[in-house]
């Protein structure tokens, strides 16, 4: 399984989007894929059509040991997707108690390789630990920006970090 990690610090700059169509463009060609939404605001498992009520989440996942991305894999139309929590923007505190707190993504998707040909994870706009997670899940980044200067700027922020995981 090939896992690419879409994500910017910055909102606004096409994540969701890029995401979605990738996913979606995937496994149109045949290709099983699998979405992983990490952004608090849930738009790709809205845009999905999931509802998450008492679902397990990719919440879950990133803060028990309890439960894999198995456990959490719903289908949509453009292929599988782990869906969001309106709860991850609460993950960063339950997660720093761990001490797999840089992995517990990677740990959850552990199982799955054989399931999928590719994973897409949908990063929320920053650069803490949800992206930190999901750098490490993944094999390549796609760095979504905007032609402007501040967009591009940003930029240097987000290669330290990737260099770091």
């Amino acid at each position: 399984m090939k896992t690419i990690a879409i994500c910017n610090h910055k909102g606004g700059v096409g994540k969701t989007a890029l995401s979605m169509a990738i996913a979606e463009g995937l496994h149109r060609k045949g290709k099983r894929t699998l979405l992983v939404d990490l952004d608090q605001q849930m738009n790709a498992t809205q845009q999905a059509k999931i509802d998450t009520t008492d679902e397990v989440t990719v919440y879950d996942l990133l803060t028990s040991f309890d439960y894999t991305a198995k456990d959490g894999i719903k289908h949509f139309d453009g292929g599988d997707i782990i869906p969001g929590d309106v709860l991850v923007s609460n993950a960063e505190s339950d997660m720093a108690k761990l001490d797999t707190r840089l992995t517990m993504l990677a740990d959850a998707m552990e199982g799955i390789d054989d399931d999928y040909d590719y994973a897409i994870i949908d990063c929320p706009p920053s650069l803490e630990l949800l992206t930190v997670n999901a750098l490490a899940a993944a094999d390549s980044v796609l760095i979504p920006v905007q032609c402007e200067y501040y967009a591009l700027e940003g930029i240097t922020d987000l290669m330290q970090t990737i260099k770091l995981t």
